[in-house]
Order: structure tokens, then C-alpha cells, then sequence
């Protein structure tokens, strides 16, 4: 019989699917509508895409493993080859359109669904899979993908091998050096045409694989990537987790697939043994398709579906200016003394929330040194009660100075963990933590609290409750200092310690979701050791998320400037540190650096000149007067994507109507005294004004008729400057 077709979605983006009557169901093409082949016209072209693309699902299952390959690659599983398609239906609501696709597998009773979703206007397909066994036996599952997608070189031009056509963006994400992209080709990636295909062989065997292990999603590498093309066509996915993921491009029959998934038994200890009537879903991912404009262009879809798919919150709109007290400050040493010169200094500077980062709650004598060298408190954390040491008037008066300052409460939390010499860590049962082999696990001198068990979660409510009745806090930092490896086996045996892992961390998930629906009004800020939890799991979420713990102020430009690619604008959040001895120039790079995000304001404003004080609100007070528009802005990159050490970066925000241009310019040192910026998107009529700079002593010369901007800067420093009407 011949094969039956679907295309499924809308002028941006669309799929088109085929399958027979004995076969799984395969996804030929995926891209705008226009360029998708047509069956009834192009039948040998569909017929050939439809013999060498992958199922929409790839199940790799303990009895069954792969054929036609080997090696470590996750595809070509033989329980998937022997699916067949049991129908598939179509919905709309409101804007958001969605595709179930069913395949089942006759020998052993599973059902697999693949979920499809598209919003209008958006060309990002969001997918995720369901796999169930309503067979009479357990069937043990070692991979199933959340989405892969092949024929990923069928729109390279005719001559042009895909090793060489085809680059890949990837980006490690070191502690404090976080958002390092970097773009190669494939061959350049490891990824070669050996030539086996002739001689009857799939492909090379072998893959680019980029894979996260443990309760840090992001502490090697971002949970993305982007395929571009020399005509800068570009397919950018992000994997929607907060655990262990695995992402992986290979060679197949000539061509370059791409297989995205959660956790694996390969990579990370994740098995699932799937009882009759039981069922197991993968973790979720999205991918930006975009035709032209490149990684750019993809990066601008993929953060209208961020923007689109994250829970509402009031902080995505209103942009506080937040002070917290750890960074470059008082470094976990708060008390009563300390805290209240920085409220007052924090309050005049033009501060809107102040939070009281680590150490409230530490008995320990200041100075106090614990494991690693980290502060005495570090391994006695999880009761969360105020030090009455620190506080001899109680820790609300300290909270009252900050209110009758004019500024929202805040304080810092690490409810993941309990530190080994905590009350709690014995109150708790075994169960409650993570444990391997049935011993309890230690890390650094924490344990790891296992969200899934009543009692841990019981715990964790009765915290984030007492903290908001008791201090009316309105914002909690929520830190997170530790990854906790594979997985854990408690609190039921489990299957593997990477399932208990994805337990658990969907486990943290529900519970975040649960403290937003009791304080609505309550920010949460997202944070883990800096940017080590850069994911859109926890960022659908929490409104405002810590990017990076750098210190140096000469090194957040490049992380600044890049974040954009990972963390919307309005909630990626920046430090600005002044201190007694910058000099002018410093606090023009140090603000900067934090003005087209949120602003993480700390260091010592209390011990500032008035000179210098008066800068620092001068940033505030600009930022202020155009943060309504980074709700909707566009991130872009006019001299490319940042590198750790270019002496020129450029960050520019252009809102939704397009009328205004945020341009963020940073020299670093022994960079030449001047630039030229290519801004061709820059509308007629619009002039550039300085917003900000202190110290940069910032020339502008603007070319309306090349759209281009010729900088100078005096010295190492850096100006914010608006393109618009006025």
C-alpha cells in the first residue's frame, strides 16, 4: 500500500509525516510551509525521505536494543522499527495548535504518543513523548527521545558536503564564564563522511554528543544548540529540563539527524522498568526554525516562545532594581550592624528590593570557617530560623528599616539541601534525602532532600509559609550550591538513580508550581552557584534568574552581553558592584554591564563618595526610564556573539514596534579606541543619544547611510545608548 502523508501546522512552521500500514510513523521534513516537499507532486522525493528518516519517537528497550548500528548512538532502536501507526488527532485552542501522533507495538503492548505544539506566529515546535505499556509484561525502557528530526542537510545547495555546509553552535557554561558559544562545522566537531554509506553501511557510527549528568543542568554546557547553514538558515533547540540531558547529532544514509532526550541508561543511570499499565513521559523540548537571519534570527523565535510559555508574574513587567547583599559585599557574614548602612545606602542609590543573602540564619561567630573553605554555616543549614546573634533587636527590625525605606523585603534560601550537622537532617527520615545503595548521600557536607517524599516537601512548605507570615517577605532568592551526581535510588528502591533524579527534579518543579499558586505575589529569583541552572524548566517559573557569580567586574561584559541567548531580558539578572576605589571608568563598565537585564545591585554603596553614589543612581535612574520596553525586546548581536576575550562587545535590545534600539557598547583593555557597529535595522530618522556613561568619555559619529555607528571610548569603559525618535 502507498505510504499515507500528514502536514500539520502553519505558514512559519510545519511538518510533514508519513507512515504505512506495517511501519512506525516517520517525520520527513519540518520547516516553513512553503518549502516542505508535496506528495502528490513530488512522490519519489517523499518516498525516498520516508526510507531513511527516523521515527518521530526513538524506544531503545532492554530485550530489544538497535539494528543497522552500533556504537553509542540513540537511534535506530529495533522496538521503534517495529511500531505501527494507531492514529493521531488534531486540536486548536486559542492560539496554540497541537498534533498526537500513536504508534503501538503489537509483540509488546506499548503505545507510544509524540505531542506536537505550535503557537501562531512562532516557528517553534515544542514536542514531548509518552510512552505506555498496556501489554501483560514489564518492558524495560534505556532511551526514549524526546524528538529527532532528519534530513537535516537537505537544504544544502547541490555539491556542498554536509561536514562542511552544516555548523553547529554549541555553548560551555563554565561557573562565572558562563554563555561561551562557539561555532564549527561538523567535520570540525568530529563528524566526517567516512564513505560506508556505498558499501551498504547506515552512516560513520559515530556522533557529536553534548550530555549533562546530575541536579545542575547547565554547570558544562547550556542545554542548547543551533544547526546553521552558510545561507544562514538556522534550527535552534533548547531541552526543557532541569536534570540530566542529552543531545546528540550523527550521520545517517548521507544525511545529519538530530536526537534530543532527557536522561539515558548510557549516559546516566536512567532505566525505567514499565509495568503493565504503567506509563513514562519524557522531558519536553523545543526547536526554532528559521529560514533565514541565522542564530540570530532563531534566537529571536526561541525567546517569543519562552516569553510564551512561562507562567505569568507581575516581576516579568515591573523590573524591580534589586539589592542583595552577598556579592563583592558582606559575603554571608549579615547581621543587624552591617545590613542596616547598606538599606539606607541601597534606598538612596535607587534600590527597590533588598534582599539579606546567606548567614541570617548562622549562630556561628562571624569569621567561621567550614568544609572547602566556604563559611561555617555551609554544612548546618536546613532549619532556616533567624541568628539571634546576628540580630539583638531580631531580624525584623532589620526587615522593618527596609520597608520603611521604601523597598520590598527579601531573603536567601537553599531549600534543596540539608547541611550534615542540621537538626533537621536527623528529624527527616532516611527517605526524604537522596540515597544510593540505601546509604545516605553526602555532598560537600550537604544531603539532598528528595522532593517527592511527603515529608520533604512538608518541610520546604512550612519554611517558604512561615518566612512570608512572619517577615512578610516579598522575594526569596532560592540558591541551589551542589549537584548531587546520577540520581538517587530512595525513596521506593526506584528503577535507576537517574530515574530517581528525573523524579525528584519534576518533584521540585511541582513544588515551585505549588508555592506560586499560595503566594502569587512572591518573586522567586533562580539561582544555582550562578548559571549553573539555566534552564527553561525552572525559567517557565521563576521570574528572575542569577546568571553567573563573577566578581570581576572587567569579565561580566561577555556574560552579560551573551545571557540574552539562554535567559529572556527581563529575567536575567546582572551584578553591579561598586566599591570605594573604582574609578569612574570601572562603574561605567559595571553598570552597563547590567542595564539591559535586571539589575543585581550590591558591593558597598554605603561606603561610596557622593561623586560616586550619584552615578550609580544616575544608571538607576536611566534604566528606570526604559525597562518597560525589555519585556518584549529583541536581543541582537552587532559584532557577533560575544568571545571571553574580545576587546569590543555589543549588545543591542530592539522593542516590538521596532521605533527603539537599546545599545549596550563595552571597550575592554588594549582594545583600540574606537569601533564601527553595523546597525542596518536602525529606522530612518532615529538618532543616537547617550543613556548612560561615566568616565567612557564616549564620542558618537552615526552614518544614516551606511546604518552604522563609529564609537569611540576613551579608556576601558563602556555607554548605553538609545537609538529612537527624540
Amino acid at each position: 500500500m502507498p505510504a499515507t502523508h500528514l502536514r500539520w501546522g502553519q505558514d512559519e512552521l510545519s511538518l510533514l509525516l508519513a507512515w504505512e500500514s506495517t511501519g512506525p510513523v516517520r517525520l520527513l521534513a519540518a520547516g516553513e510551509a512553503s518549502a516542505l516537499p508535496d506528495p502528490g507532486r513530488e512522490p519519489e522525493r517523499c518516498a525516498a525521505l520516508a526510507g531513511r528518516a527516523l521515527p518521530v519517537v526513538e524506544i531503545q528497550t532492554t530485550h530489544g536494543g538497535r539494528l543497522g548500528t552500533s556504537g553509542k548512538r540513540h537511534v535506530d532502536g529495533a522496538m521503534t522499527r517495529g511500531m505501527r501507526y494507531a492514529g493521531h488527532e488534531e486540536s486548536v485552542t486559542g492560539d496554540v495548535r497541537r498534533l498526537r501522533v500513536h504508534m503501538t507495538d503489537d509483540a509488546t503492548g506499548l503505545l507510544a504518543t509524540t505531542v506536537f505544539t505550535l503557537r501562531a506566529d512562532i516557528p517553534v515546535l515544542h514536542a514531548e513523548a509518552r510512552v505506555e505499556n498496556t501489554g501483560d509484561r514489564a518492558v524495560g525502557l534505556e532511551y526514549v527521545s524526546s524528538l529527532t528530526l532528519s534530513h537535516l542537510a537537505c537544504h544544502l545547495p547541490d555539491g556542498e558536503r554536509w561536514e562542511d555546509g552544516l555548523s553547529l553552535w554549541l555553548a560551555a557554561n563554565p561557573w562565572s564564564g558562563e554563555f561561551r558559544w562557539s561555532r564549527a562545522n561538523l567535520a570540525e566537531r568530529g563528524l566526517y563522511d567516512v564513505g560506508m554509506v556505498a558499501y551498504g553501511q547506515t552512516g560513520s557510527k559515530n556522533r557529536i554528543a553534548v550530555t549533562s549528568t546530575g541536579s545542575w543542568s547547565s554547570s558544562e554546557h547550556l542545554p542548547m544548540g543551533c544547526l546553521e547553514t552558510s545561507a544562514d538558515r538556522a534550527l535552534l533547540w533548547q531541552i526543557e529540563h532541569n536534570g540530566s540531558w542529552h543531545a546528540e547529532l550523527g550521520d545517517r544514509f548521507d544525511d545529519v539527524y538530530l536526537a534530543l532526550s532527557g536522561p539515558t541508561d548510557r549516559e546516566h543511570q536512567w532505566r525505567r522498568r514499565l509495568a503493565p499499565g504503567d506509563s513514562f513521559r519524557t522531558v519536553a523540548v523545543a526547536v526554532a526554525l528559521v529560514p533565514e537571519g541565522g542564530f540570530e534570527a532563531a534566537v529571536a523565535a526561541m525567546t517569543a516562545h519562552r516569553r510564551a510559555t512561562r507562567r505569568p508574574h507581575p516581576d516579568h513587567q515591573r523590573l524591580p532594581v534589586v539589592f542583595n547583599d552577598f556579592m563583592n559585599s558582606l559575603m554571608g557574614e549579615p547581621s543587624t550592624a552591617a545590613l542596616l548602612p547598606l538599606v539606607d545606602a541601597a534606598a538612596a542609590a535607587g534600590a527597590e528590593v533588598f534582599c539579606v543573602d546567606a548567614g541570617w540564619f548562622d549562630p556561628e561567630p562571624p569569621g567561621s570557617v567550614g568544609p572547602g573553605g566556604v563559611p561555617g554555616w555551609w554544612d548546618a543549614v536546613g532549619e532556616w530560623r533567624e541568628a539571634a546573634s546576628r540580630f539583638p533587636g531580631g531580624l525584623r527590625e532589620v526587615i522593618g528599616r527596609i520597608r520603611g525605606a521604601g523597598m520590598v523585603p527579601g531573603l536567601w534560601l537553599e531549600p534543596e539541601v540539608v547541611g550534615v550537622r542540621s537538626p533537621i537532617a536527623a528529624e527527616l527520615p532516611d527517605e526524604a534525602f537522596f540515597r544510593r545503595d540505601g546509604v545516605r548521600v553526602a555532598e560537600w557536607g550537604r544531603h539532598q532532600l528528595d522532593l517527592r517524599h511527603p515529608a520533604a516537601r512538608a518541610h520546604l512548605d512550612a519554611v517558604v509559609d512561615r518566612l512570608v507570615r512572619d517577615y512578610a517577605v516579598g522575594y526569596l532568592k532560592l540558591d541551589y550550591n551542589i549537584d548531587i551526581g546520577a540520581g538517587t535510588d530512595g525513596p521506593d528502591g526506584g528503577d535507576s538513580p537517574g530515574d530517581g533524579l528525573l523524579g525528584h527534579n519534576r518533584a521540585y518543579l511541582d513544588w515551585l508550581d505549588g508555592v506560586a499558586a499560595r503566594h502569587p505575589d512572591l518573586v522567586l529569583e533562580s539561582c544555582a552557584a550562578g548559571g549553573s541552572r539555566t534552564d527553561h524548566a525552572i525559567l517557565s517559573r521563576l521570574p528572575i534568574h542569577s546568571v553567573t557569580d563573577q566578581q570581576d567586574f572587567r569579565l561580566l561584559p561577555a556574560i552579560a552581553a551573551a545571557a540574552p541567548t539562554a535567559v529572556p531580558p527581563e529575567q536575567g539578572a546582572m551584578w553591579a558592584c561598586p566599591l570605594p576605589g573604582h574609578t569612574d571608568a570601572d562603574l561605567g563598565t559595571m553598570m552597563v554591564s547590567a542595564l539591559l537585564g535586571r539589575v543585581h545591585l550590591s558591593g558597598r554603596p554605603d561606603l561610596l563618595t557622593e561623586d560616586q553614589l550619584a552615578s550609580v543612581r544616575a544608571a538607576l535612574d536611566a534604566y528606570k526610564s526604559y525597562r518597560h520596553l525589555l519585556p518584549t525586546a529583541r536581543p541582537r548581536w552587532p559584532l557577533g556573539l560575544p568571545g571571553w576575550r574580545d576587546g569590543w562587545i555589543a549588545l543591542a535590545l530592539t522593542a516590538s514596534d521596532d521605533a527603539t534600539t537599546l545599545l549596550a557598547l563595552w571597550r575592554r583593555a588594549g582594545a583600540p579606541g574606537s569601533v564601527t557597529v553595523p546597525l542596518p535595522w536602525i529606522p530612518d530618522g532615529a538618532r543616537p543619544r547617550v543613556l548612560f556613561e561615566c568616565g567612557s568619555g564616549a564620542d558618537l559619529d552615526w552614518d544614516t547611510r551606511a546604518g552604522a555607528l563609529r564609537v569611540g571610548i576613551a579608556t576601558a569603559s563602556a555607554v548605553l545608548v538609545a537609538f529612537d525618535g527624540r
